[in-house]
């Protein structure tokens, strides 16, 4: 009796804890940015992937702003040293490298560069991606291949290189840019879609590591937004923009940068999206579908166009 006793308390304490959680994590999801208080990040290392265009670009710029040393990883090189000319007033520290993220060894050999040349990293930053926005029948093996090394393998590759100092010092702050595409599939991007679903399993996987291995000074921030206007998904179309509306690449920032600097664990944008995927989780196949239908998500990439090439 008494076992039963002191199970029915642990469970109840248990309960007690989620719900409160779960409450404080809805009012940060909710509350207005600039409200919950900052931490500084000043003097620290941010390493940010994709930074010589969109995104990347922009995020350089705010981190440079918070008075980061900024570590910029581009496989356009031009793109990338664009960013680092336009740091220039900044003040801040700059150091560009040339890289393919889809391949393992040349991340690996950028990462020793780093750790020599500039030292440990703080802030890092999987932001690189590319879309091929193909249907699945008729996207080449090869670029099926390269959305998913750049996408989600990338991501394994800089953690295993940069995380382990992070443990060490129980310190640092590990950033994964997803996408609402890695929490529910859509038509035309079956490829993209497995590489975001991907990232989003290596960030909560990597977030639980660091939980049992007490690094509570490490923290983790997952962002899921959805179409972003930067260009890479040109040409999309939404069907409810009240809902569901294109983001600008500036308020994206915005969002991200609270995220960061609050320590939110998860960012999904627009606001309306945590309602969606929390729907997703309890609602049947087909009942996501008809959501899906009405809310025009299965014919998002019926216009797409797309940036020339494919870019990490």
């Amino acid at each position: 009796m008494h076992e039963y006793m002191e199970e029915f308390i642990n469970f109840a304490v248990t309960l007690l804890r989620v719900i409160v959680v779960t409450l404080i994590g809805s009012v940060k999801a909710l509350i207005p940015m600039g409200v919950l208080p900052r931490k500084a990040v000043n003097g620290q290392i941010c390493l940010i992937t994709g930074a010589g265009s969109g995104l990347g670009r922009l995020m350089a710029i705010e981190f440079a702003k918070q008075g980061c040393t900024l570590v910029l990883w581009d496989v356009n090189e031009k793109g990338n040293e664009e960013t680092k000319s336009m740091l220039g007033k900044s003040g801040v520290k700059v150091y560009t490298y040339t890289l393919d993220l889809s391949k393992k060894d040349e991340i690996n050999a950028a990462a020793e560069r780093v750790k020599k040349e500039v030292g440990d990293v703080d802030i890092l930053v999987n932001n690189a991606g590319i879309v091929t926005g193909k249907k699945i029948f008729a996207c080449p093996d090869e670029l099926m291949e390269k959305t998913v090394a750049v996408n989600c393998n990338a991501c394994l590759f800089t953690a295993k290189n940069f995380v382990k100092s992070m443990i060490e010092r129980n310190n640092g702050h590990i950033v994964t840019i997803a996408s609402l595409a890695g929490k529910a599939g859509t038509a035309g991007l079956v490829d993209y879609c497995a590489s975001k679903h991907g990232a989003v399993g290596f960030h909560e996987s990597l977030s639980a590591e660091l939980r049992k291995l007490n690094a509570s000074g490490v923290k983790t921030t997952l962002i899921c937004p959805y179409y972003i206007n930067t260009g890479m998904f040109d040409g999309v179309n939404t069907k409810s923009p009240n809902a569901l509306p294109l983001l600008e690449p500036e308020y994206v920032v915005d969002c991200i940068l609270e995220a960061v600097l609050t320590n939110k664990e998860e960012m999904q944008i627009p606001r309306f999206a945590y309602l969606s995927t929390a729907f997703a989780g309890i609602l049947p196949t087909e009942a996501k579908m008809i959501l899906a239908d009405y809310f025009g998500v299965l014919e998002t990439m019926d216009t797409f166009i797309g940036r020339k090439g494919i870019k990490a």
